[in-house]
């Protein structure tokens, strides 16, 4: 006789006997109560946007970091648990920074993805070393190689990472991506890829959206500090959101 499935979701390493890993399953969930991320690709360079949850007026809202810099043509969005999401940044910063001690050149996007994923597999029982379960966070990573190619990449708790043109995660993750992909077209500029992430976290936000409670990141690969990921200064969102 089979165990029932509350048995099977017990341990991080055990298979179902329908081939599942529940522990996997309920990691992927718990980023669905995270707070919205949007992230999109364009030939001109990538945009992220993330919603920030302020839960008191007494909350400095510059403090939630939901959009970080991992090296100076990279950025990653986050949605779950923040702890979480620290250590697989801290992992990433540093793999970026020895590569380039090593070999003199920039990571690409898709290795420093490659080596996130590889930690984010390395759970289990019995490792001290690593985390007794998955990950709880999912994150979009984005950044411009130096042949010009801008990537963005999408990771989950199970390590599985795709590039994509658009993608959203997050608590409103599912209306998210069906306007992205009613909207999202290879062709568009940077500028329409920024109001394309802020109108989409405008129609799934509960709170009304304003430049405090939302953060966006680009990295351009021509104009002002081509190939540079930043973080929009705060009267800069204001204007765009006064053009929506």
């Amino acid at each position: 006789m089979f165990q029932s499935r509350s048995e099977y979701d017990r341990g991080v390493n055990v298979f179902s006997p329908e081939g599942r890993i529940f522990q996997v399953e309920y990691a992927i969930e718990a980023i669905k109560l995270g707070s919205t991320a949007v992230g999109v690709q364009t030939k001109e360079g990538i945009c992220l946007a993330v919603e920030r949850r302020i839960t008191s007026p007494l909350m400095i809202p510059t403090s939630i970091e939901k959009i970080v810099e991992i090296d100076d043509h990279i950025g990653c969005a986050m949605s779950g648990l923040i702890a979480d999401s620290r250590i697989l940044i801290d992992h990433a910063r540093v793999e970026a920074q020895n590569h380039w001690f090593t070999f003199n050149e920039k990571m690409t996007v898709e290795s420093v993805t490659q080596s996130v994923s590889n930690l984010a597999l390395s759970f289990g029982e019995y490792d001290r070393k690593s985390m007794s379960r998955p990950f709880g966070v999912a994150i979009l990573t984005a950044g411009v190689d130096e042949n010009g190619e801008s990537v963005l990449l999408h990771m989950d708790p199970s390590g599985t990472y795709l590039k994509y043109g658009a993608k959203a995660i997050g608590a409103g993750s599912e209306g998210a991506q069906a306007t992205l992909e009613e909207q999202y077209h290879k062709s568009m500029t940077l500028d329409d890829g920024i109001k394309l992430c802020l109108n989409v976290l405008k129609q799934v936000m509960e709170e009304k959206i304003s430049a405090t409670n939302i953060e966006v990141g680009v990295c351009r690969k021509e104009g002002e500090k081509p190939g540079k990921f930043r973080l929009m200064e705060k009267d800069t969102i204001d204007g765009l959101l006064g053009a929506l």
